[in-house]
C-alpha cells in the first residue's frame, strides 16, 4: 500500500460508539470506540520495553465515549476519551491493518459491516 492509501481523508463519529474512517483508496473502516481504547498502544497502556499490555480491559468503563479527536499530521489520529485518557496516537497504517470489516478480517465475525 502506498503512503497516500494509508491516510484517511475523512474521520467521523457514527452514533454513540463508533468512528468511521474513509480512506483515500475508497475503503471504509468502522471501529468501535471501546475496541480502539482497549487497543491503545501508548506507554501508559503498553509497557514500552516489554510490549506487555498494562491496561486491563475491565478497567475501561462500559459507557466509554469520545470527547474529541484530532489528526496528527499525516501519521494518525489522537483521541480524547471520556475516561480521561488522551495520550495514545493511533497510526493510520495500524488502523488500516486492523480494519474489522468482513473483507479485511473475515474471521472476526459476520455481523461487521462490509467495506
Amino acid at each position: 500500500m502506498g503512503l497516500i492509501r494509508l491516510q484517511a481523508h475523512e474521520i467521523r463519529p457514527i452514533g454513540e460508539d463508533a468512528v468511521l474512517f474513509l480512506w483515500f483508496d475508497g475503503h471504509r473502516s468502522l471501529y468501535n470506540f471501546r475496541q480502539l481504547r482497549v487497543n491503545c498502544r501508548c506507554a501508559r497502556c503498553v509497557d514500552e520495553w516489554t510490549g506487555v499490555r498494562i491496561l486491563r480491559e475491565e478497567a475501561i468503563p462500559q459507557d466509554l465515549h469520545l470527547r474529541s479527536f484530532e489528526t496528527v499530521g499525516r501519521y494518525g489520529v489522537k483521541y480524547r476519551w471520556s475516561d480521561g485518557h488522551d495520550t495514545g496516537i493511533y497510526a493510520f497504517d495500524d488502523l488500516r491493518r486492523s480494519c474489522p470489516c468482513n473483507r479485511c478480517a473475515p474471521s472476526v465475525g459476520a455481523d461487521l459491516p462490509s467495506c
